[in-house]
C-alpha cells in the first residue's frame, strides 16, 4: 500500500475543458477500482473552495475500493505535504510547489514547445519551463498517445524508459435524442432543411477554425457550421473572416457549451469537423463517434491514432479538401452508415476503466522502485 498523491486541481473550474474531464474521469475510475493505496487529492489554494463540486472523500463504502482524503498545497504554507505521500502525480505538466520522493507527470501535449504560432511569446516562455522542469523530475512520464511520446523524446530529456503511452478514454451516451427531436434541435440551430456541421473546441489557431471556415464557403449554401467553444489565441481572426466573408448567417457562434449541452449537440448535427494542427489526443473525435457522428479529422499529430480508421482525414491547409471530405461524409449514404458503424465500434475501446488500470498499473511499478 503507498499514499499516492494527485493533483486534482483541475477537475474543477467555472468552464471545464478536456483536461477537466481527463482529470475527472480519471480519479472517478480509480475510485471504483479495487486496490490498497491511499489516494490524497490536492488542490492549489486558488481552486481549494470548488472542490465540493467533486468526488468527495469515501464516496464509495466498499472497503475494497481506495481511500480518499482531501488536502491544499501552496508554497511554502504546506511544507509537510511531501512527507505524507510516497509518489506525487502531476495530471497535468507542470511540477508540484514541492520535491516528492518520486513524481510522476502526464503530458497531455507538447504545444507550448513545438507550436509558436499557437499562443503568445509569454505564455509559451512559461508553460514550456515548466513542462520541461516537471518531465526532467519525474520517474516516469505519461502520455496519451504515440504522436505526444514522439514529441516528447524530440523536444525534452525524457528516455524512452521512462515514457508509458496510455489513451485516455471516452464515456458512451447513456441516451440519445430520438429522430424526431435530432430534427428539430438541428433546425432551431441552422434552420429546417440545412445540413449542420459542428466542431467543438475553442476557437483558435491551433484549432485551425479559419480553414474550416474557409471550406465552408466552398460547401453549398445549406451547409451551416455550428461552432461550441470559447475564444482562444487568434480567435479575433477568425470573427473578422466571419465578418468580412459575409458568413454570419452560416457560421453559428455558440460560445463555451457545458458537458450537459454537448451531446444534445452531437445528436443534432449532421457530419462533426476536428481539423486541428495538433492535438495530444482528441477528446471530441471519439465523443462524436460515440454519438453516432461521421468524423472528419486532420491528418496530423495524434487524431489519426484516436480515428483509426473509422474517419475521413483531411489535410489541414487545405480547405477544398476539407470541403470535398465533409461533402461525402454527409452524402454518401453507403460511407456514412459505415463511419457510423466503425466510429460506434472505435469508441468502445477507449474505456476510462481501461486507463485507470493502466495508471494504477504504473503507481504500481513507481512505488517499486
Amino acid at each position: 500500500m503507498a499514499t499516492i498523491a494527485l493533483d486534482a486541481t483541475y477537475t474543477v473550474g467555472s468552464q471545464p475543458s478536456g483536461v477537466a474531464v481527463y482529470c475527472r474521469r480519471l480519479i472517478e475510475s480509480l475510485a471504483m477500482i479495487e486496490s490498497e493505496h491511499h489516494y490524497l487529492l490536492c488542490y492549489r489554494i486558488s481552486r481549494f473552495k470548488l472542490r465540493r463540486e467533486f468526488l468527495r472523500p469515501n464516496a464509495t463504502p466498499d472497503p475494497r475500493h481506495p481511500r480518499f482524503s482531501v488536502r491544499f498545497y501552496h508554497n511554502p504554507w504546506t511544507f509537510w505535504l511531501p512527507w505524507q505521500a510516497e509518489v506525487f502525480h502531476s495530471l497535468v505538466q507542470r511540477p508540484p510547489a514541492f520535491r516528492f520522493k518520486k513524481e510522476i507527470v502526464t503530458v497531455l501535449d507538447l504545444f507550448p514547445v513545438t507550436g509558436k504560432d499557437f499562443s503568445m511569446p509569454e505564455f509559451q516562455r512559461k508553460f514550456s519551463a515548466l513542462l520541461l522542469e516537471a518531465v526532467e523530475r519525474a520517474v516516469c512520464v505519461i502520455t496519451p498517445s504515440r504522436h505526444t511520446s514522439d514529441q516528447l523524446l524530440k523536444h525534452t530529456s525524457a528516455s524512452r524508459d521512462k515514457i508509458r503511452m496510455i489513451p485516455l478514454g471516452v464515456d458512451l451516451p447513456e441516451a440519445s435524442l430520438s429522430p424526431e427531436r435530432r430534427v428539430l434541435e438541428r433546425e432551431r440551430l441552422v434552420g429546417k432543411g440545412n445540413e449542420m456541421i459542428l466542431i467543438v473546441g475553442a476557437i483558435q489557431t491551433r484549432k485551425n477554425t479559419l480553414n474550416a471556415l474557409k471550406a465552408l464557403r466552398r460547401l453549398p449554401p445549406r451547409y451551416r457550421l455550428v461552432i461550441a467553444g470559447g475564444n482562444g489565441h487568434g480567435s479575433e481572426i477568425v470573427h473578422d473572416f466571419i465578418r468580412t466573408e459575409g458568413l454570419g448567417s452560416r457560421a453559428v457562434v455558440l460560445g463555451y457549451a457545458p458537458a450537459e449541452r454537448l451531446p444534445v449537440l452531437y445528436d443534432a448535427a449532421n457530419v462533426f469537423l476536428f481539423p486541428s494542427f495538433d492535438e495530444g489526443f482528441g477528446f471530441p473525435v471519439l465523443e462524436a463517434m460515440a454519438h453516432g457522428l461521421p468524423v472528419v479529422a486532420s491528418d496530423a499529430a495524434s487524431l489519426p491514432e484516436v480515428g483509426g480508421d473509422a474517419a475521413l482525414y483531411v489535410n489541414p491547409y487545405d480547405p477544398e479538401d476539407i470541403a470535398e471530405k465533409v461533402l461525402r461524409a454527409a452524402e454518401d449514404e453507403g460511407l456514412r452508415k459505415s463511419m457510423i458503424e466503425r466510429g460506434h465500434e472505435r469508441a468502445r475501446q477507449f474505456t476510462w476503466r481501461r486507463t485507470a488500470m493502466e495508471y494504477l498499473n504504473v503507481y504500481n511499478e513507481v512505488q517499486a522502485m
